[in-house]
């Protein structure tokens, strides 16, 4: 009996622990940051979260930057000509007002350059986000599997957890 309840407890923390991977300034909400783990020698890294506007005027994500990186810019990546193209946004990210906008691999991602060291899988890297209104928050990106399509609950454990959403 006390196995059982020693397990159940340490899966409410585990999911705990995940969900605490959470943020909001002023009327934002700011989901899972998560990067992926970079090979020895990469030079950069993509960074993923989802944005929603909860209040009543729009809101941009301007700005991003690191300790872990020499330069962190707002990237866009899409389709073009039939090639994919990747580019600076300069007036970042627009969020409205009851929006979710999400970075994610193949779109719009935070973009990690001259990266001082590898990102490790189960590790977290440290950065602050800035929004034309809400201001500057700081975050963490919990470090995924090299690969990995979408993050996963604790950053470092690889897999799709049996096809849940996390």
């Amino acid at each position: 009996m006390k196995f059982v309840s020693l397990t159940a407890a340490l899966f409410a923390f585990a999911i705990g622990s995940a969900s605490a991977h959470d943020y909001k300034i002023g009327s934002l909400e700011i989901a899972h940051p998560w990067t992926r783990a970079t090979p020895k020698g990469a030079s950069v890294g993509g960074g993923y979260l989802k944005i929603t506007n909860k209040g009543t005027t729009p809101d941009r994500l301007i700005a991003a930057s690191s300790d872990a990186a020499g330069m962190v810019e707002i990237h866009e990546m899409k389709m073009s000509g039939g090639k994919m193209e990747m580019r600076p946004l300069k007036d970042g990210i627009e969020i409205k007002p009851g929006q979710t906008v999400e970075l994610k691999p193949g779109g719009y991602h935070v973009m990690f350059m001259h990266l001082k060291q590898p990102f490790e899988q189960g590790k977290r890297i440290n950065a602050t986000l800035t929004f034309e209104k809400a201001g500057k928050i700081d975050v963490e990106f919990a470090v995924d599997a090299i690969g990995a399509t979408s993050p996963t609950m604790g950053g470092g454990m690889s897999g799709d957890m049996s096809g849940h959403n996390h």
